[in-house]
């Protein structure tokens, strides 16, 4: 099975996270299939950088998202489309 989940990185005490596809076997700073994006917990959402067409598209090859990628996924889309707004 495919998952969409964070791959860690950073320094200690200082997360930083790539959003990869990866097979669910794989460990978690393992080999993926491709990054899609990044994810630094310590910034506002909107400052994350997320490829959402390649998301969508490994969505429909029936890969699941783990529960932190739907949040921030989720926040992502709200954060641009409140900037696409405003302007």
């Amino acid at each position: 099975m495919v998952k969409v989940r964070l791959a860690r990185a950073g320094a200690k005490k200082r997360p930083y996270y790539h959003i990869v596809v990866t097979d669910k076997e794989n460990p978690r700073d393992g080999s993926f299939l491709e990054q899609l994006g990044t994810y630094d917990p310590k910034r506002p959402v909107s400052e994350v950088r997320l490829d959402t067409l390649r998301l969508e598209y490994w969505k429909g090859q029936g890969a699941q998202l783990s529960e932190r990628v739907a949040k921030v996924a989720k926040a992502y889309a709200k954060a641009m489309a409140a900037a696409a707004s405003a302007s």
